[in-house]
């Protein structure tokens, strides 16, 4: 039989009632015919939840007077100790609610499902996939339930895949499996011109090319983890992203989704196409002399801190810190000044906007659009490529910059 796999983000397991339908769902599509797989993330805002309580055991009584009382770095192994059980919570009640329906199912952890990961905590990369056991247990006859987000390091440490990792581990299996399709499952219904919670004006996207959606995620698109588009290029994968309260199995027509294929969406033009609208929050702005580059880029690497846009202008140095899968940033930056001192300069509360497409720098007339629509607010900085055009901007106008631009580009 095919093999499916299916992974259901937080809110569509965030409570047992939710679990009870996915659960009826997974068993539609075993009696459909297929063998099922299936990724599961923590249910509703576990994760944040043990996140909040990390950061409370982390506090420490004062030594001396006016020293902080946070601990300066909270060990990140501990952290993936702590997050990865939520996943397998979720795991073992969605396999019990397949039993109670009339079907054999088993859980298995991201370890336990042969996902290999480097040596990263908190932010791993996946190596190798080894199914086995997967495998053995289709060729019993049984759907497979597997917590997302986690795997093993080859140091045989739980590691976790930083935020949306649970995309990267259903993305890893089916092209380990060898299957059919990845249908990733949230609540709404597919890909948009850019968050609907943002701009209402919002144009869904029944297409889209893989390498499109991978400059998405990695701009800030909260529907699909980067890594996970990022495998499902390599593999060739095509990826169904739906809405977890659609039928899809009785409903004709068929519900809306967004279907990702590897090819690329051509121009029919010559006129720049612009797909999306991405926000991203959460950034520190680093500046500092071009001379620290070098030892930037090693601290960095040192203390797996993320770095992105880095650019050297003259003898000056520009990058952004994405803080999304830095838990512990006051401990990293601590030791981030601490090796380059007043070197440095770093200013919290910006925020990233993009609009991401094709030929956007190769046509004259994408950037001038971009700036224009901005308008009055300040830009820090501003990157541009052929896929993607970026300003750096205060966090509190990342909403008004992007309904903006959407208004400019899609609207």
């Amino acid at each position: 039989m095919p093999i499916v796999v299916q992974k259901y983000g937080g809110s569509s397991v965030a409570d047992v009632e939710r679990i009870g339908r996915v659960a009826e769902r997974v068993v539609a599509a075993r009696e459909a015919g297929n063998d099922v797989v299936v990724v599961v993330s923590a249910m509703g805002k576990t994760t944040d939840g043990l996140l909040s309580l990390a950061e409370q055991a982390s506090v420490r009584p004062a030594v001396k007077q006016g020293e902080s009382s946070l601990a300066k770095a909270t060990p990140r192994r501990e952290l993936d100790m702590l997050v990865s059980t939520g996943e397998r919570v979720t795991m073992a009640l969605l396999s019990i609610a397949i039993h109670a329906r009339g079907h054999e199912a088993i859980s298995f952890t991201g370890s336990q499902s042969g996902i290999l990961t480097n040596d990263r905590h908190f932010d791993a990369r996946i190596i190798e996939v080894r199914p086995h056991r997967i495998e053995d247990e289709l060729a019993r006859g049984r759907i497979v339930i597997v917590a997302g987000y986690q795997g093993m390091s080859y140091k045989r440490e739980i590691t976790t895949l930083g935020r949306g990792g649970s995309d990267t581990t259903a993305v890893a299996l089916a092209a380990a499996l060898g299957a059919e399709r990845c249908e990733i499952y949230s609540d709404v219904d597919g890909v948009y011109s850019a968050d609907p919670r943002v701009v209402p004006q919002a144009v869904h996207l029944p297409e889209l090319d893989l390498a499109s959606l991978q400059e998405m995620a990695e701009a800030g698109a909260k529907v699909l983890n980067a890594q996970a588009v990022e495998w499902a290029r390599r593999a060739k994968i095509t990826l169904h992203a739906r809405k977890t309260t659609d039928d899809w199995v009785k409903r004709e027509p068929k519900p809306r989704e967004t279907v990702a294929t590897d090819v690329e969406q051509q121009r029919h033009d010559g006129r720049a196409q612009v797909r999306a609208v991405v926000g991203m929050d959460r950034l520190v702005a680093l500046e500092g002399p071009s001379s620290a580059l070098a030892t930037l880029a090693r601290t960095a690497a040192n203390i797996e801190l993320p770095l992105a846009d880095v650019a050297v202008e003259g003898s000056r140095l520009h990058a952004t810190v994405p803080l999304l899968n830095v838990p512990d940033w006051e401990g990293r930056r601590a030791r981030l000044v601490s090796v380059l001192g007043g070197a440095i300069e770093l200013t919290s509360g910006f925020s990233l906007v993009s609009v991401v497409g094709d030929g956007l720098t190769t046509n004259g007339h994408a950037l001038p659009m971009f700036v224009e629509a901005v308008g009055d607010v300040a830009i820090h900085r501003l990157v541009a490529g052929p896929l993607r055009i970026s300003a750096l901007v205060r966090a509190e106008h990342l909403t008004s910059v992007q309904q903006r631009l959407h208004a400019a580009f899609v609207g």
